[in-house]
């Protein structure tokens, strides 16, 4: 299978490209607006035919390029059934099996970074990898404290859905802020230090007592993602 990671050092946002071998249609999770010409240029260089753009969630941080990408290339659009992004072509449900050219991944709902995230697990009859979206990271998870998060459906999330993945999964977040590129299920459960020995009631404290400061582009962000990445950006 190709795959390839690509790095948005603005908002620290990891976007996955993937087919099932060049030449072929291709899938790409969490792309950034401004980095879409980088992608393009792999898509057009690997001769892939993008069908399928999905964002994990409604991002904060950064403009989405799922619109862009629909308008250059003619892929789909796809979110999670929860989201208020009216603009997507597609909406995946829980449990739904997305397939491009024989590559699979099944929708899972992990809602707690945002009540409408959603996880898509590579190969779900066998899994090979997992693509978070902010719910989990990398020795950490996604904050809770804007777009109806909530702590405690972020624990159920991890621990009830994707901690239940066999532990050699690996696991692919759409940020990190340290370097790291990847982890699989059984680091995070084993060295993620707000989930590793960690009740579910503290995890909700340390979850509400983070006192983190709004993403810088939060406001123009959202609701350009709602239209997915497509209204003017200051």
């Amino acid at each position: 299978m190709l795959f390839r990671q690509f790095f948005d050092p603005d908002s620290s946002t990891y976007t996955y490209l993937f087919a099932s071998a060049p030449g072929r249609e291709a899938v790409i999770i969490d792309p950034v607006k401004t980095q879409a010409e980088q992608y393009l240029t792999a898509i057009n260089q690997l001769d892939l035919s993008l069908v399928k753009a999905i964002d994990t969630h409604i991002h904060a941080d950064h403009v989405t390029a799922l619109g862009d990408l629909r308008d250059t290339t003619g892929c789909m659009s796809m979110m999670g059934e929860y989201t208020q992004a009216e603009c997507v072509s597609t909406h995946v449900r829980d449990g739904e099996i997305v397939d491009t050219d024989g590559v699979q991944l099944q929708a899972l709902y992990t809602p707690g970074h945002t009540d409408e995230s959603f996880s898509f697990v590579l190969r779900p009859s066998a899994p090979q990898a997992v693509f978070t979206g902010d719910v989990l990271l990398i020795r950490s998870s996604g904050r809770t404290d804007f777009q109806n998060g909530d702590p405690g459906l972020s624990w159920d999330s991890i621990n009830e859905r994707l901690f239940t993945l066999p532990e050699e999964t690996m696991v692919y977040p759409a940020h990190d802020y340290k370097g790291w590129t990847a982890s699989s299920i059984g680091e995070e459960k084993h060295h993620n230090p707000r989930l590793a020995g960690t009740s579910r009631q503290q995890y909700i404290e340390i979850m509400n007592n983070l006192n983190l400061a709004n993403p810088k582009m939060m406001d123009v962000a959202v609701p350009a993602n709602l239209a997915c990445g497509q209204i003017s950006v200051p």
